[in-house]
């Protein structure tokens, strides 16, 4: 006997079974569920928060400190120096004795002439000494009056305009780590030095405590300009982009509270330095926004927040 075996009715009938199946479970997964996984994207981000306070311009010099007015010492007659009266740090009053010079010539004898202190002061420097032979233009010392001190400083041509009679100063050492000095500008060159194409200014130092000493190096801020109550960021969260300045701001996500998103936000800079940046329009003190992991976001993108950096200080 033939047998003959016939399996179309059979697939049929599984393909039946099979296709709606599949359907339904397509339909499911467009319906995703909250333990579903999601097809949106989330970018780890760091944010921090804006802060309102003052910020300073400056520009940073270098120079070294001198005395605010020094004299030198001269005899009025030539000869030998026969006695020197004073050492050097000794403080002397106007007409004091400085050094006595015998003018006596081989067969002459004059009685030695005394160098007098012009001014009230310090001995800074001594070059007279006992025997040496000087001139009435040789010097025999150097006085600092008072102790008022200054920084010569040469500002380079392009900052020139940003520099005015009276800008306070902040003024730092080496030699006292940590400490800051006060001081403004009391001198400007009104000629530029075509060589090094620099203007010379000079800046007092309020030397408290006479911790300062004539000679020492010197950096110095010149404060050029001061805001207060202005908000800023730190100038790594702006970004410029297609002509556009902006930064993310973050905030809870529109389409569903559950995630938050990051918005674009249009903002107008202002000055920047030292890493924080003025924000003239554009962004509110407290406002939350990405400082870190920007550069992957777009506006609406949703954010999953994992530090927050503590803001800037309120001081500059």
């Amino acid at each position: 006997m033939k047998v003959t075996y016939t399996t179309r009715p059979v697939y049929a009938a599984a393909l039946s079974l099979i296709i709606p199946a599949l359907l339904l479970g397509a339909c499911k997964k467009d319906k995703a569920g909250p333990g579903d996984i999601q097809d949106t994207p989330v970018f780890a981000v760091n944010t921090s928060t804006a802060v309102q306070g003052q910020i300073w311009d400056y520009i940073a010099l270098s120079g070294d400190i001198i005395a605010g007015s020094t004299v030198d010492v001269y005899s009025d007659v030539a000869g030998r120096v026969t006695r020197v009266y004073v050492e050097v740090g000794r403080r002397v009053a106007r007409g004091a004795a400085i050094a006595a010079v015998d003018p006596s010539k081989p067969g002459m004898i004059f009685i030695p002439g005394v160098a007098a202190a012009p001014i009230a002061g310090t001995v800074v420097a001594l070059p007279a000494q006992v025997g040496a032979t000087v001139s009435q233009t040789v010097p025999l010392a150097r006085i600092s009056g008072g102790s008022a001190l200054e920084i010569k400083l040469y500002v380079a041509e392009r900052f020139i305009s940003k520099v005015a009679l009276n800008q306070p100063c902040e003024i730092s050492l080496d030699a006292w780590p940590g400490e800051t000095f006060r001081g403004a500008v009391t001198e400007v060159s009104p000629v530029v030095d075509p060589a090094s194409r620099t203007m010379e200014v000079k800046v007092n130092v309020n030397n408290q405590g006479n911790k300062l000493k004539e000679g020492m190096f010197a950096k110095v801020r010149i404060i050029t300009e001061q805001k207060e109550n202005i908000v800023k960021i730190p100038a790594s969260a702006l970004i410029r982009r297609f002509g556009e300045t902006y930064i993310f701001v973050a905030g809870t996500d529109p389409a569903d509270p559950a995630f938050q998103a990051a918005k674009k936000r249009i903002v107008k800079p202002g000055i920047m330095i030292d890493g924080a940046l003025e924000i003239e329009e554009g962004l509110r003190a407290g406002e939350e926004f990405v400082i870190k992991g920007q550069t992957l976001l777009n506006d609406g993108s949703r954010i999953n927040i994992i530090e927050r950096t503590p803001p800037l200080s309120a001081e500059r």
